[in-house]
């Protein structure tokens, strides 16, 4: 059994701060994100996992329209006190891409790619996070016996939470936030 890094078992009950963290090395940031200062380690991406992230990011930035700018597995900074801190697959933003981290302001759209390990965080705790700060959309990719299927939502920003607006398989095509056709049996 691998012992914990020293850095882990030293944390103060606060947990990680936005300045600690912002000096740990890439990648150590890169496994992990920060939710109200404790560390949440993921697993590493399964290649397929990565394909279908690079594949999606590239049709919707081809889709894109000035200023918006796609990237994947980027700091999505929601909040420095406490640290939360999340990696988004696929995330839309207009800002600087050499600026990190991406704050929730200048983003238009998150997306997760839902794998065995993160069930609950995609379906539940991500969509919840990513809504309270205002993100205006939210996608879930979720890899079935059948091919993939984007589930897309939609910010209620009275209520603060997302709304479906569609289940797609097959080809992804939608208005919102941009038009946009994906052919999701392609990129699996």
């Amino acid at each position: 059994m691998t012992a914990l890094p020293e850095w882990m078992l030293s944390l103060p009950e606060e947990g990680v701060t936005a300045e600690e963290y912002d000096r740990m090395p890439e990648e150590i940031c890169r496994r992990i994100e920060i939710v109200d200062g404790s560390i949440i380690v993921s697993p590493s991406a399964t290649p397929r996992h990565n394909k279908i992230a690079r594949l999606f990011a590239n049709a919707l930035e081809a889709a894109a329209p000035a200023p918006w700018q796609v990237t994947t597995d980027v700091d999505l900074r929601l909040a420095d006190v406490p640290l939360h801190n999340r990696r988004p697959d696929v995330l839309v933003f207009d800002g600087d891409p050499d600026v990190l981290p991406v704050r929730p302001h200048q983003v238009l759209l998150a997306v997760e790619i839902m794998s065995k390990g993160s069930v609950s965080a995609d379906r539940l705790d991500k969509p919840a996070e990513y809504a309270t700060v205002g993100i205006p959309h939210y996608w879930r990719i979720e890899q079935q016996n059948s091919g993939l299927v984007t589930y897309t939502h939609i910010l209620n920003a009275t209520t603060k939470s997302y709304v479906s607006s569609g289940a797609h398989t097959g080809v992804l095509k939608t208005e919102q936030p941009f038009p946009v056709a994906i052919d999701l049996d392609a990129l699996s």
